[in-house]
């Protein structure tokens, strides 16, 4: 079986590709390949060329979801890395009684979840964000309307947009932010989110029903 390193190193050389496909065409990719299962056994049976592919085939997908669920580019590419280690550890685990994808998924949730539970702990502000080359990006600033014609008020009117949107993202809990993000960013459907999270569609559905509540409350000032 390949080492630790070998295994951060496959991934690693995956995250410069992230911007070539959508998150959505990926995951339809995804769920419609059938050597899955053979990859997965070969891996169990420690072929690191199976596992390598099985990396490349998910990488722009689990990249996409840590960036999008962090918004940080510095620490999704942490969770990237850690998801695909843990997945290495554990491939013998694996029983096929879900799809690989909901399998690496629920990791990257579970580790995104973890981050969030921490960030929410340090109170860090959840529009500023850091770029791969360590600075500190304030996204409220790049909430701009750049087409020709924008007028200023339309311009201030899409920022305090962007603001109140933030700050009402900071009255979810971690799990009712991963489950809102996962519906309505990812377009995953609620039994898939369920899987991911290790809890039942209902449940899923519940948590969806409460984030959504808060967020129509904390924004319902602007109407």
């Amino acid at each position: 079986m390949a080492s630790d390193t070998a295994v951060i190193g496959i991934a690693a050389r995956g995250q410069g590709r992230v911007n070539s496909h959508p998150t959505g065409a990926i995951l339809n990719q995804a769920q419609s390949r059938l050597n899955d299962s053979d990859l997965i056994r070969a891996s169990q049976r420690g072929d690191r060329g199976a596992f390598e592919i099985l990396v490349r085939q998910y990488d722009h997908a689990v990249l996409r979801l840590a960036l999008h669920l962090t918004g940080s580019e510095a620490d999704a590419q942490d969770i990237y890395q850690e998801a695909f280690l843990k997945a290495f550890r554990h491939i013998g685990n694996f029983r096929f009684e879900c799809s690989f994808y909901t399998w690496i998924y629920r990791i990257v949730t579970n580790l995104c979840l973890d981050h969030l539970r921490k960030r929410q702990t340090r109170r860090e502000d959840p529009h500023v964000l850091t770029d791969s080359s360590g600075q500190e990006v304030d996204l409220l600033e790049r909430v701009s309307d750049d087409r020709s014609g924008a007028n200023p008020e339309r311009d201030l009117m899409r920022r305090e947009l962007g603001a109140r949107i933030a700050h009402a993202l900071t009255k979810l809990t971690p799990r009712e932010r991963m489950v809102f993000e996962l519906k309505h960013y990812q377009g995953l459907r609620l039994r898939t989110i369920g899987e991911m999270l290790n809890t039942t569609e209902e449940t899923a559905k519940n948590t969806l029903f409460r984030a959504t509540q808060k967020l129509r409350g904390a924004l319902g000032s602007m109407r």
